[in-house]
């Protein structure tokens, strides 16, 4: 959602969403599995890569490396937003355009669920 400010700019109000960490990414976070978070609003609105540099900023507490790769998730994490796999996220009402991984526009309430699929052995 988009509210103006008494300036005439433009600001994202804050969202509510829930995180989850499953399949031992959980570990990383403290063996916390879910996190009901309120993103702050700014300028622009949330996209997944900004939700990533939120995420390892404010709750990733160890081990980065085996989460974040670059600008996005490591290889081997598998990420479902609202349950469906955010590499077929797609945009418009009238035909299909491939978005991003990383533009995905996050909504109030959105699950977004991050889970390792790598195993030790």
């Amino acid at each position: 959602m988009i509210t103006s400010c008494s300036q005439g700019s433009i600001m994202a109000v804050p969202i509510a969403i829930h995180l989850e960490f499953g399949g031992g990414a959980e570990l990383l976070f403290d063996g916390v599995k879910d996190h009901h978070v309120t993103l702050p609003s700014q300028s622009e609105p949330w996209d997944m890569k900004q939700l990533l540099v939120w995420i390892r900023g404010n709750l990733l507490k160890e081990r980065p490396e085996l989460f974040v790769q670059g600008d996005s998730v490591r290889p081997g994490i598998l990420v479902l937003i609202n349950d469906a796999d955010w590499e077929l996220m797609l945009v418009g009402r009238f035909f299909s355009i491939h978005l991003g991984e990383l533009e995905y526009q996050l909504q109030d309430q959105d699950n977004v669920v991050f889970i390792s699929t790598l195993h030790g052995g």
